[in-house]
């Protein structure tokens, strides 16, 4: 379509993805990230620390599209770095914001944010608009900036989408990996060894393929009704014990099941479950990939 885009965090997983992803449709893509390495030539690849405000200011924001990838995942570590994670995951995006509004930019900005913005209901599907317990400084962080894109949207017409993500999977790159959760059973499943779960593996979650997620923010980018909104992005339901015994099956191994480690019972959400009916009715389907039959 021809749009000018932005990736900033663009050597993280969903980032190279989304590069990899645009580079394939066509689209111009500029990438940044702290570090000048770890790209493929293709990404137009340069350094920027997005906490050096002046930094930013040289940043050219002369863009259709700015995906916003750059940040600290995590959950318990946050504790341990509360001002590591505050300066990266939010003051990177005040940075942004405060160019954008210096330089009146009319670039939208598209923010993933998480499921761990929710309390979680069991067997339940959680709206947008679904009760928030952010349980981590990762899922604060989040939400922090969910409410600084509105806030500064409202004050200073600035343009941005959220769109919140489950547990994304799978690759798009021909060498990838698999992230998070799935990456997880899957290390431990490449080592022929048994995958272990917490409690009994019940807990729900939304797993969505990153190829899912790059569909879906590519196709909301061009829709007006999708600009100042937040959406969750959709996927399969599914516990993590089914999730696993997919992998596991794959592999030859099997489950095993231990008991909740004191600090993860403590931030862990509960079932959370996406409905994206909202999503679905402003772009259509975007949803493809299903976990048993992916690449992982």
């Amino acid at each position: 379509m021809g749009s000018r885009n932005c990736i900033i965090g663009a050597t993280g997983y969903i980032g190279k993805n989304l590069a990899y992803f645009l580079n394939e449709k066509g689209e111009s893509i500029s990438c940044y990230d702290l570090s000048d390495t770890g790209s493929e030539p293709w990404m137009n690849h340069r350094a920027l620390d997005m906490t050096d405000l002046e930094a930013v200011r040289e940043l050219d924001l002369d863009y259709d599209f700015i995906y916003f990838f750059a940040g600290l995942t995590g959950t318990s570590q946050g504790f341990d770095d509360v001002q590591r994670y505050n300066d990266v995951n939010v003051l990177g995006l005040s940075n942004l914001l405060t160019c954008m509004r210096e330089k009146d930019s009319k670039a939208r900005i598209l923010f993933p944010s998480t499921r761990l913005v929710y309390k979680g209901v069991a067997q339940t599907p959680l709206a947008e608009n679904a009760e928030k317990e952010p349980k981590t400084i990762y899922a604060l962080n989040k939400l922090t900036c969910e409410s600084l894109l509105q806030m500064y949207s409202q004050v200073f017409d600035i343009n941005y989408t959220v769109f919140r993500i489950c547990v994304p999977y799978g690759y798009l790159l021909p060498e990838g990996y698999s992230y998070g959760t799935i990456g997880f059973f899957m290390s431990k499943a490449s080592k022929k060894e048994d995958i272990s779960l917490f409690g009994d593996g019940e807990l729900r979650r939304t797993f969505t393929h990153v190829a899912d997620i790059c569909m879906a923010m590519y196709k909301a980018s061009y829709i007006a009704l999708t600009n100042k909104n937040i959406y969750n992005i959709g996927g399969e339901n599914l516990s993590l014990k089914e999730a696993a015994n997919i992998v596991a099956h794959k592999y030859g191994v099997g489950l095993s099941y231990v008991d909740w480690p004191e600090m993860a019972l403590k931030i862990e959400s509960g079932d959370t479950i996406f409905d994206d009916t909202k999503l679905k009715d402003a772009i259509g389907n975007y949803l493809n990939y299903k976990l048993n039959t992916a690449k992982l």
